[in-house]
């Protein structure tokens, strides 16, 4: 992805949600519900690659080169997001823009 869009900045890939676990920003599926997601095709154990069931919460960090978080947005609702100005203007800062 950070080819593909010629970023200048690292994207973190989380397979499994392993980094997101670590920050208890996952939450996992409750067992009725598994069974909805299976019938619509969704396959979390394979998408995944393991058999947690968990899913990672809405969020966006934007760190700078020297560790500090410098912006943060968590959502527990899967459907609201960041609005990307938002996201430029906190990455524009970082650049002393």
């Amino acid at each position: 992805m950070v080819e593909k869009l010629g970023l200048d900045f690292p994207l973190l890939r989380d397979r499994g949600n392993r980094v997101a676990s670590d920050y208890r920003l996952t939450i996992t599926v409750p067992e009725p519900l598994r069974e909805i997601y299976r019938s619509w095709g969704i396959d979390l154990e394979r998408v995944n690659g393991d058999t947690s069931w968990t899913l990672p919460l809405a969020s966006r960090f934007v760190i700078g080169g020297d560790g500090v978080v410098v912006d943060a947005k968590i959502h527990t609702d899967h459907t609201r997001r960041e609005e990307p100005g938002k996201t430029l203007s906190a990455l524009s800062r970082l650049k002393g823009g």
